[in-house]
């Protein structure tokens, strides 16, 4: 299938509010729209893990956190431009997300992605979506398609078909938290 008609498909899903599963610039990631709380909902339930457990969000461009953050700090831009693999950035002071998205001290991660199914994916859908390991709270999270139990399959509206057989190796993420006065806290690199 092609992958216009992919995005098509998993933008319907989105826009009203379903659940999808999708291939990202690490792993096969289950997500939603990142501003509905009904939709994060039925995430943290497929994934029989509790609301306080982190999800980040995926965007197109680095432009666009500045609608979701109350102040972007000049060393995420940095961060950002340097990165040569996908950079996670968890920021305080989140704003226009689901409340349910939003850990206790008011933040969340946020990457852009640079892989062509899921920027487009957020490109032309308009707002951040979830992305979130496509696995079953506290069980191994799958490197392949093939790996992705039939719980989580059954569980989303939608399963994007581009890359499904895709074997290459998942990237890792760097992830770095940004603190009050520029503090920053790597959490995995």
């Amino acid at each position: 299938m092609r992958m216009n008609d992919e995005i098509k498909k998993a933008l319907d899903i989105l826009r009203a509010g379903g659940i999808i599963l999708y291939p990202t610039d690490t792993v096969w990631s289950i997500g939603c729209d990142a501003t509905n709380e009904e939709a994060v909902k039925r995430i943290y339930e497929l994934k029989k893990c509790s609301d306080n457990e982190s999800m980040s969000v995926l965007v197109d461009n680095a432009g666009k956190i500045q609608s979701y953050v109350e102040e972007m700090p000049d060393m995420a831009w940095e961060l950002i431009e340097m990165s040569e693999k996908p950079l996670t950035i968890i920021y305080l002071n989140v704003k226009n997300l689901a409340k349910n998205l939003i850990a206790e001290d008011g933040s969340v991660g946020i990457r852009v992605t640079n892989e062509v199914f899921s920027k487009t994916l957020c490109e032309r859908f308009r707002k951040p979506i979830v992305f979130t390991s496509a696995n079953v709270s506290d069980e191994k999270f799958p490197k392949s398609f093939t790996e992705i139990s039939e719980e989580i399959i059954n569980g989303v509206d939608y399963v994007v078909d581009f890359r499904r057989n895709d074997k290459t190796k998942a990237k890792s993420a760097s992830i770095i938290k940004l603190g009050k006065g520029n503090v920053i806290t790597v959490i995995s690199l």
